[in-house]
C-alpha cells in the first residue's frame, strides 16, 4: 500500500496565525506546564529568532525577548484542527491518520486520478494551502519513511520509489530516529540511520532486546505498522474555548470564522451542504445561548456563513461574557455543486443567500415558500405553498450540474411547463383580437403591449360534475417589455385572462 506523509512545521503555531491573524511576523509561543513551571512547547519565527527555544521556561523565554506573547498549548485544539484538514483533503484520498501535532498520513491510492504521486502530494499541499498551512508531502510504502522524510527533508514534494525506502533513509542524522533507543545507537557512535541499518540484526537483538531491534529494522526501510483510517465523526460540530472572555461581537468574530472554515473544510471533504446549524455561546461563569440558523439554500461556503453569522450574532444581548463558542450543522445534504451561466456572477448569487437566510432567520421558516404541486386539474387550484427547499439539479451531457431552470426543455414540452408566479384567481385581460380570434395585443400593466409570440393551445377541462365546470385553451405568450406569460382563453365566455408569468 502507498501512503503520503504530510508534515506541518510547527503545526501549532500556523494554527494560532490563521485563527488570529494580527500575530503575523509577531514573537509568540504555545506553553505547557512541564513539572510545575510553564515550558515553551512551540514558538513562531520572530521568537525562534530571538533565541527561544521548546522545552525552555516561559521566564527565560519573555527575558530573550520582552514583547513575546504566549498562549496556553492544548493538544486537543491541535487534534481537532488536524482532524478539519485531514477531512478536507478527503476530496483526494480516501483515509487519513493522524500524527498530531505535526502531520497526518493519507491513503494515496488515488494518485492514478491526479497523474501520479507527485501530482497526488501538489494537490493535498493546495488543498493546505487554501486553509492557510505550509508543509511537505512524501509518498512511501511505510508509515516511518514517509514521516521521517517529510520531517527530516528540504524539498516540498518526495516520492520514493517502491523497495527505495532504505536507500532514501540511510543519509539521515540519527537525531531522525525518535525514542530511548537513538541514545544506545548514539552511545556506540553511530551517526546516520544508514550506519545503523547496516549493523547486524541478531546482534542488536542479543545486546538490546525487541525495541532495538525494532528501531534497526525501521533504519532499513522496513515497517509493518499498518495505516488505521480515522474514523469520522457522524455529527459535524466544531468549538472553541476563547482565550478570554468575550463582552462584545469583534472577539468572537475571530474564533467564528476559524470554526466555520474548519466545519466547511469537513463538509467539502465529504461533498456535503450545511442546511441548519445551530450555534451555542458558553457564557461565563455559567449558562449558555443556543441560536439556530436555517439556511435558504444548502453552502459549505465559509464567508456566506460568517456573514449570516454576523447578522445573527451581531445584535445579540447576552447577561454574561462569552467563554466558548460551538457551532454543529444540525441537518446537510449532498452538495452537488452549482453551474454557472456566461456572465453570472457567485458574488451576486451569494448575496441571495445571505437575503434569503436573512428572512429565514429573522422572520422564520414559513417566510419563504415554494409551491408543491396537488392532484387537482384546475391550474389555480394545482399548486400549495410548502416549506422552501432548494432546487433539484439535473446533469447535463459533459455531467455539469445545472439548475433545474436552467435544463434544455424540448420544444414539445414548453406547453407542459407552468409558471412558477400563478394567480390565485385568473384576471380578466382587456385584450385586443384579430379577425379571426387570435390575440393581438393586450393592456397590462397600464400600457398597451403587442404579442412578440406564442404558443399553443394546450387545452384543459374538466369538472363536468361539478357547479362550475371549465374548458380552456392555454397559451405561452411573450408580451412586448414582458417575460413569458401564461394565457387562456375561456370556451363560456370567450375572453382572454391571464393565469400567471413565468420567472
Amino acid at each position: 500500500m502507498r501512503l503520503g506523509y504530510l508534515h506541518f512545521s510547527r503545526f501549532p503555531a500556523q494554527r494560532k496565525v490563521i485563527e488570529v491573524p494580527v500575530l503575523a511576523g509577531k514573537p509568540f509561543v504555545l506553553e505547557e506546564e512541564v513539572r510545575s513551571a510553564r515550558r515553551v512547547a512551540f514558538a513562531s519565527t520572530s521568537a525562534l529568532k530571538a533565541g527561544v527555544r521548546p522545552g525552555m521556561t516561559l521566564t527565560a523565554a519573555t527575558a530573550l525577548e520582552p514583547s513575546l506573547q504566549h498562549f496556553p498549548y492544548k493538544e486537543e485544539d491541535e487534534v481537532r484542527a488536524l482532524t478539519s484538514l485531514g477531512e478536507a483533503l478527503m476530496c483526494v484520498a480516501p483515509g487519513f491518520q493522524l500524527s498530531a501535532p505535526e502531520g497526518l498520513w493519507f491513503d494515496a491510492s488515488a494518485a492514478h486520478l491526479f497523474g501520479g504521486e507527485e501530482g497526488l502530494c501538489l494537490r493535498a499541499l493546495e488543498v493546505c494551502s487554501i486553509h492557510g498551512y505550509r508543509g511537505r508531502a512524501v509518498v512511501a510504502s511505510e508509515l516511518f519513511t514517509a514521516r521521517t522524510l517529510a520531517r527530516n527533508g528540504t524539498r516540498p514534494v518526495l516520492v520514493v520509489p517502491e523497495g527505495g525506502s532504505a536507500q532514501m533513509l540511510a543519509l539521515l542524522p540519527l537525531a531522525a530516529l525518535e525514542g530511548p533507543e537513538r541514545e544506545a545507537f548514539v552511545a556506540l557512535g553511530l551517526r546516520t540511520l544508514g550506519e545503523v541499518a547496516a549493523l547486524p540484526a541478531g546482534a542488536v537483538a542479543a545486546r538490546g532486546g525487541m525495541s532495538r531491534l525494532r528501531a534497526h529494522t525501521l533504519c532499513g526501510g522496513g515497517d509493518d505498522t499498518p495505516f488505521v483510517p480515522a474514523v469520522l465523526e457522524e455529527v459535524l460540530e466544531e468549538r472553541m474555548t476563547l482565550d478570554w472572555p468575550a463582552e462584545s461581537f469583534e472577539p468572537l468574530q475571530f474564533a467564528l470564522k476559524t470554526l466555520l472554515d474548519r466545519l466547511c473544510a469537513r463538509l467539502a471533504g465529504r461533498r456535503r451542504a450545511a442546511v441548519r446549524l445551530k450555534f451555542v455561546l458558553k457564557l461565563d461563569p455559567t449558562g449558555q445561548v443556543e441560536l439556530p440558523l436555517t439556511l435558504a439554500r444548502p453552502t459549505a461556503r465559509a464567508k456566506l456563513l460568517l456573514d449570516l453569522a454576523r447578522h445573527q450574532l451581531s445584535d445579540l444581548r447576552v447577561e454574561n461574557p462569552i467563554a466558548g463558542i460551538s457551532v454543529r450543522v444540525e441537518e446537510h445534504n449532498e452538495d452537488r455543486g452549482q453551474q454557472l451561466a456566461l456572465g453570472d456572477t457567485p458574488e451576486g448569487d451569494a448575496a441571495l443567500e445571505v437575503v434569503l437566510s436573512r428572512l429565514v432567520t429573522t422572520l422564520g421558516e414559513e417566510s419563504l415558500f415554494s409551491a408543491s404541486l396537488e392532484a387537482v386539474h384546475r391550474p389555480e387550484q394545482a399548486y400549495a405553498a410548502q416549506a422552501f427547499h432548494p432546487p433539484a439539479t439535473t446533469r447535463g451531457m459533459a455531467g455539469e450540474l445545472l439548475p433545474e431552470a436552467e435544463v434544455e426543455v424540448p420544444l414539445e414540452d414548453a406547453l407542459k411547463e407552468r409558471p412558477s408566479r400563478l394567480l390565485e384567481q385568473p384576471a380578466t385581460l382587456d385584450a385586443e383580437v384579430t379577425e379571426s380570434g387570435e390575440l393581438r395585443a393586450a393592456w397590462l400593466l397600464g400600457k398597451r403591449r403587442r404579442v412578440m409570440a406564442m404558443a399553443g393551445p394546450e387545452r384543459l377541462g374538466g369538472e363536468w360534475w361539478a357547479k362550475d365546470p371549465y374548458s380552456r385553451d392555454y397559451y405561452r405568450v411573450h408580451f412586448e417589455g414582458m417575460g413569458p406569460a401564461w394565457v387562456f382563453r375561456d370556451a363560456k365566455d370567450g375572453r382572454f385572462y391571464l393565469q400567471g408569468l413565468f420567472d
